[in-house]
């Protein structure tokens, strides 16, 4: 397993782990990718939709010399201030963000004249760049803005609420996890819960999308095969640094039918990132556990999982005409993929009209219901077209 970057290089190159490389963990690095997969590819689907007259431009009204923002007068004045207070530190001791450079980063430690001065530096600088172009009487600006032009804005919006979602809903998964270590549990970079994350980044987005009159449901057609992308890049992060999301213990021979390499039937995650686990005979470096059992490695069947309905997807989104449909399919097919995984992950079980179900099972069989509705309800409407398959 490679728990930051380090560990990756030194089996591709055979330099030391635990270097300076280290403050790059794969989860995170894998995470950067999920959102700009997703973003590449639900730009490619926009750009698809304005040369076929689906999404058009919306005509909107700037003004030219109005003078600088305060909005990003204040937030390039605390992006001034972050830096300030953690970068001094980090250069005359490069060895506190090293070790734990999340820990760091949100702690109140550091230098705070030098932050105060960079809050006054940068805030200062953008005003006065802001009023250089200041006129006395502002233009009036008409321009088009294609959807296109708003993935920027989307994937920023789906990254902030996507990963408070999934902080909130891990949060809500693990309360007893939460209670021992409030601030380690609200600030770890794994545990994300993936259901959580895609409810909150949808209803803000849904909200930005109105409110800039992009047709909704256009937007969620286009971002399914986004999504579902995403989710693969973001499992195989999972996987790659052993972050706990993986299976129950299995002990069970590896059957015949079983074609995949063993290490995908049972795995026992050697320097995965939460150190879980017996110690690695002869190993020295930060990271030197592997699991007592091998257990099932659900990462990689999400992503196999979530690789195939992605094909489905691309395929069918030029063959069916149906407003709507992409979007509720993938609803459909991520729930069951999601559903049955379940049976084999770690996680807490509740009763549920008298099964015992996980949290995700449970939002499973409600996202279920809503791709199924969703699908007969767009089939139907008057103004869709049919299926047209070639």
């Amino acid at each position: 397993m490679y728990p930051n970057l380090s560990y990756l290089l030194h089996d591709i190159f055979g330099t030391a782990r635990d270097n300076g490389l280290s403050i790059i963990q794969m989860f995170g690095l894998m995470l950067g990718l999920t959102f700009l997969t997703a973003a590449y590819i639900l730009y490619k689907e926009f750009k698809r939709k304005e040369e076929e007259g689906i999404l058009v431009p919306i005509k909107i009204v700037d003004y030219v010399g109005k003078g600088p923002s305060w909005t990003e007068v204040l937030l390039n004045a605390l992006f001034g201030l972050v830096i300030g207070l953690k970068l001094p530190d980090i250069i005359s001791d490069y060895s506190l963000f090293k070790d734990d450079a999340a820990g760091y980063i949100f702690s109140s430690q550091g230098n705070w004249p030098i932050a105060i001065l960079g809050f006054i530096v940068f805030g200062g600088y953008t005003y006065w760049q802001g009023n250089k172009s200041r006129l006395d009487v502002p233009k009036k600006v008409e321009k088009n803005i294609y959807p296109s032009q708003r993935v920027g804005d989307i994937t920023v919006i789906a990254a902030i609420f996507g990963l408070l979602g999934a902080r909130l809903f891990s949060i809500l998964e693990n309360l007893d996890s939460f209670t021992r270590d409030p601030l380690g549990q609200l600030f770890s970079g794994s545990g994300l819960t993936v259901y959580g994350g895609l409810i909150l980044a949808f209803i803000a987005n849904y909200i930005f999308v109105k409110r800039h009159k992009i047709p909704p449901i256009h937007v969620m057609d286009s971002i399914a095969p986004a999504l579902i992308l995403g989710y693969a890049v973001g499992r195989l992060g999972c996987q790659l640094s052993g972050d706990g999301d993986w299976g129950i213990v299995n002990e069970l021979a590896k059957p015949s039918w079983f074609f995949l390499p063993d290490w995908m039937w049972a795995y026992d995650y050697p320097h995965n990132v939460l150190n879980e686990g017996i110690a690695i005979e002869g190993c020295t470096d930060k990271y030197c556990s592997r699991l007592s059992s091998p257990v099932f490695p659900t990462p990689v069947y999400e992503i196999l999982a979530s690789v195939l309905i992605f094909v489905i997807l691309w395929v069918l989104r030029k063959k069916i005409k149906i407003t709507g449909f992409i979007f509720f399919l993938y609803l459909v097919l991520m729930s069951i993929e999601r559903f049955f995984v379940e049976y084999i992950r770690v996680n807490p079980q509740y009763d549920f009209f008298g099964s015992d179900l996980s949290q995700a099972q449970i939002i499973s069989v409600g996202v279920f219901i809503c791709g199924l509705i969703g699908l007969l309800y767009w089939y139907r409407r008057k103004d869709n077209p049919v299926i047209m398959i070639t």
